[in-house]
């Protein structure tokens, strides 16, 4: 919490410094495009201490001033952002192949996770998405969540009541479990506490702001972090090839695409590392958020408990997730609030075009998923957690089909994005029958900038739990 009172209050003192506004650059002659405006800001840093410090209200302001495309200065770099959904539409379509998603990410977690699906481009990303798609059918998605259940079960009953309950940690390290045993087929014990560390590391090494190898540094433990997961994996690959296994990393290490091409040895070891960050860091965020906006609004999680209970299954499958329409709703309302995976990055290898504004060749670009599905312009009172959006066939694609858009678009729509979906219904379903929780009703929650918003207090709860017999009316309270 100190650490986000600092850099808001270095945010309000360099959001004053006089930076003047100016073109990104000059439409070439008679094309009839627009410049993307906007300013620099604080010298050397940038507008990256106000975007860290309160990203939505940023890009929401300049959105205003700008429209849906503007650039802003940070650490070095003019960063253009783009935001409403024509824009978003531009860049992961990309017709004319202008946007380099190798590149756009480069600087920001390319040693980290360099080579993962996402950081791919063009034909080798077709290619290799072609292969990773085999762990991602249906049946495979079967044999993950009957890895799953039991782990779920386990670790949410056994949380207890308390007046304060941390749960934004509390599900993290059951994520981060989950990932060891379901996408690693390690057992819980000294390996896979081991293996979250080190996933822990790596994510907080791209997220580092003193981007330098110094001894001590987050930087620094997430590089050699990616160096031990590196050997874990290298050393795992021949067993894990020649068994059988329905773990992700056995799956991806005998998956191979209808012409029968498989990933070598390092690419394995490459989407694994990346694989295992988008797993649990996106999903843990999407579950605090949604459990602290029904921790503020008691009447939306009485009707998904209500729900839950009614629909009351210990082995609940792919099929059966259908039961749960309401909680289907606040799920998407929360992933419209909070987008996980709330900045997506991209370079512009060649000179384009977003809505009207020219880009020039080697500009990095930020599409904005977080503040465009928080626009008053497609969203009646973005602010407001309200799942009834998603419910009695409303459906947002009518509006703009990149209005809502949480998991990407594109060929770079994220792959995991029915596993996401099963894994925070299955964890959501044993909460809602084991526990009642609430916040205060002054309560905000202080959120950090990560891979997406992210609670920085620890998301501190009242968490009750409950006799459940079977039916809503049936509950009582401990």
């Amino acid at each position: 919490m100190a650490k986000q009172r600092l850099q808001s209050a270095a945010a309000t003192l360099t959001s004053r410094y006089p930076s003047h506004e100016r073109p990104l650059a000059v439409p070439p002659p008679g094309s009839g495009l627009k410049p993307v405006l906007g300013t620099y800001g604080f010298p050397v840093l940038g507008h990256v201490l106000s975007t860290l410090a309160d990203p939505l209200e940023f890009a929401r302001e300049r959105y205003r001033k700008y429209g849906p495309v503007w650039w802003a200065g940070g650490v070095g770099f003019r960063v253009a952002s783009l935001m409403g959904p024509e824009a978003l539409e531009a860049a992961w379509i990309n017709k004319d192949k202008a946007f380099s998603s190798t590149r756009g990410w480069a600087p920001v977690i390319g040693p980290f996770f360099h080579r993962g699906i996402m950081l791919l481009d063009f034909d080798e990303h077709r290619d290799h998405r072609r292969i990773m798609q085999q762990a991602f059918t249906r049946t495979a998605l079967e044999g993950y969540l009957d890895l799953m259940r039991p782990g779920i079960a386990r670790t949410v009953t056994s949380w207890p009541s308390a007046q304060r309950f941390s749960f934004y940690p509390s599900v993290k390290r059951l994520l981060l479990d989950q990932s060891a045993e379901v996408f690693v087929g390690a057992s819980i014990g000294a390996e896979s506490d081991q293996l979250s560390a080190d996933f822990h590391a790596t994510v907080l090494g791209g997220q580092a702001i003193v981007r330098a190898d110094v001894p001590g540094g987050a930087w620094a433990r997430g590089l050699r972090a990616r160096e031990r997961l590196e050997r874990y994996f290298g050393s795992q690959l021949p067993d894990r090839r020649a068994g059988d296994g329905t773990d992700l990393f056995s799956m991806l290490c005998r998956s191979r695409d209808e012409d029968g091409e498989r990933f070598t040895d390092a690419d394995i070891v490459n989407h694994m590392i990346f694989l295992l960050m988008a797993a649990h860091d996106t999903s843990a965020i999407a579950i605090a958020m949604l459990v602290y906006e029904l921790g503020r609004n008691r009447e939306w999680q009485d009707a998904l408990r209500e729900e839950a209970v009614a629909h009351a299954n210990d082995q609940i499958t792919l099929d059966a997730l259908a039961d749960y329409p309401v909680l289907d709703a606040a799920f998407k309302e929360i992933l419209r609030m909070y987008a996980p995976a709330g900045t997506l990055f991209r370079q512009a290898i060649k000179d384009t075009e977003v809505a009207g504004h020219y880009i020039p060749r080697n500009t990095q670009v930020a599409i904005n998923v977080y503040g465009s599905m928080r626009l008053e312009d497609w969203w009646p009172n973005p602010d407001q957690f309200d799942p009834g959006r998603f419910l009695a066939g409303a459906d947002p694609s009518a509006v703009h089909r990149y209005a809502f858009a949480p998991f990407g678009g594109g060929v770079h729509k994220c792959i995991g994005q029915h596993f996401a979906d099963m894994n925070v219904k299955t964890i959501m379903h044993q909460m809602l029958r084991h526990f009642e929780w609430s916040v205060p009703d002054d309560y905000r929650v202080q959120l950090t900038w990560g891979t997406g918003p992210t609670p920085a207090d620890g998301l501190p709860i009242t968490l009750r739990r409950l006799y459940c017999r079977g039916r809503p009316s049936g509950i009582e309270r401990v």
